[in-house]
């Protein structure tokens, strides 16, 4: 069996020339290799094109690298979670590219499998489209993505024996898994270096064939930083409440239900254990819990897509990103719960941007809209500005086309039935001529 060099940090960031690619791995700062980042950002290296889900958090991981002026061009998912990269990227100061998140980790995991590229139906019809191939491809309309690959892979693992097999803790596998296989060089930064054959077989997911160096590195509180600790309990509008417990009723035993940021997560606090829904987070884990209660943080528990930490019911399974979004795609997330802007007559949904507004990111709304069996929107009716949200035509840039089958307001529900915007039932505290005045796009009225 081989041995892969143990090196420090300092070695580490030397093989990182100017203008390399760079892969990071993690997902916010979990499974995120901050010891290797914040190294780079002590040395002069620049020019990069750095490609990770999120660029860190402020002064955290890439976000260190970013306020250095290090970074040339970004490419992720949600630069959202960084304000600071946000700005950078809207005044110019470094090229971006965003990609819808499963869209991201497959064309990761494609370039490490030497594949070209693949057409998928995320993002069809949508901004993230223009400027790329389309196809028609069994009916629909599917968009050509290239596969990624680096120069230099930064990953985090949780154990590495000395052949460079690694493991990973939880929902650290996250984009860490597919990175390591794609680059021409894989430095891994580790918890514990053990001789071969402590770590089983059966328990190494990156085979040490993948990765060139190891690097031990030991985690703090610090370097996790906003999913450290679970935040304090938040006061809970009864509007809100109403929402979600409505949700609730669409979920039946056995389904596997994804639930968005924002009024979409109340639903996970209803959830009772003899409801017997499987909760999926799109960072690589079935069988979500509660948010624990012993104040613990990502560095006991796994941690959920809105990277608060949570706890894992029995049976539940942690998997990588790509594998995550796989499982959207092909048809295997029955519901997805979601938060929405605009929703329109013809069932387009809104949901990740408005213009002029400090927001670049947008995650797995796309893979999860175009992807889950039934797509259910929670959203306030109207805006504070009193503007309907429920339209005849989306003017928000679009997230998915055709794919809402259900949108749940504090005011009302209504149904997409044979393609038909309908009024199924009006929420506690409304009337009809309420719902009537305050929603601009046209609709069938069916109340039981």
């Amino acid at each position: 069996m081989k041995t892969v060099p143990q090196i420090t940090l300092q070695e580490a960031v030397a093989m990182v020339k100017d203008g390399d690619t760079l892969l990071q791995g993690g997902f916010g700062m979990t499974g995120n290799p901050v010891h290797l980042m914040h190294a780079l950002a002590e040395t002069k290296t620049k020019n990069l094109t750095f490609i990770g889900n999120n660029v860190g958090e402020v002064g955290i991981g890439g976000g260190r690298l970013l306020r250095n002026g290090q970074l040339k061009k970004i490419i992720g998912s949600f630069f959202t979670s960084n304000p600071e990269a946000v700005k950078a990227a809207q005044d110019g100061i470094v090229e971006s590219e965003l990609l819808p998140q499963g869209t991201l980790a497959e064309a990761i995991r494609a370039g490490g499998a030497g594949i070209g590229g693949f057409f998928t139906p995320t993002s069809a019809g949508t901004d993230l489209a223009k400027g790329r191939e389309t196809k028609i491809l069994d009916g629909t309309e599917q968009v050509f993505i290239p596969g990624i690959k680096g120069n230099v892979a930064f990953i985090r693992a949780w154990k590495a024996d000395t052949a460079g097999n690694l493991q990973y803790r939880m929902t650290e596998q996250n984009f860490n898994r597919a990175m390591a296989t794609a680059a021409d060089l894989v430095i891994a930064e580790v918890e514990e270096i053990v001789p071969v054959g402590v770590i089983p077989a059966e328990s190494i997911h990156t085979p040490g064939s993948y990765v060139d160096y190891l690097v031990q590195a030991t985690l703090t509180l610090e370097d996790l930083g906003s999913s450290a600790a679970v935040s304090s309990s938040k006061k809970v509008s009864e509007s809100r409440l109403n929402m979600a417990k409505r949700a609730l009723k669409e979920l039946n035993k056995g389904n596997v239900v994804n639930l968005g940021i924002g009024i979409p997560t109340l639903v996970a606090d209803l959830i009772s254990e003899e409801d017997e829904i499987i909760l999926h987070t799109e960072n690589g884990m079935l069988g979500v819990g509660p948010a624990p209660t012993d104040g613990g943080g990502a560095m006991d528990y796994p941690v959920n897509a809105g990277k608060v930490p949570v706890t894992a019911l029995k049976g539940a399974s942690y998997f990588d990103s790509a594998d995550s979004f796989a499982m959207i795609r092909g048809k295997h997330v029955d519901v997805a719960v979601m938060g929405g802007l605009q929703v329109d007559e013809a069932a387009n949904l809104a949901n990740w941007a408005v213009p002029g507004q400090p927001l670049l990111g947008v995650g797995g709304a796309m893979d999860l809209a175009s992807g889950a069996k039934k797509l259910i929107i929670t959203m306030m009716h109207n805006e504070k500005n009193g503007d309907a949200k429920i339209v005849p035509v989306c003017d928000l840039p679009l997230t998915a086309l055709k794919a809402v089958d259900m949108v749940i307001t504090d005011k009302a529900v209504f149904e997409f039935i044979d393609g038909k915007l309908t009024l199924t039932e009006i929420l506690p505290g409304a009337t009809l001529e309420e719902v009537r005045e305050k929603t601009t796009a046209s609709f069938i009225e069916k109340l039981s």
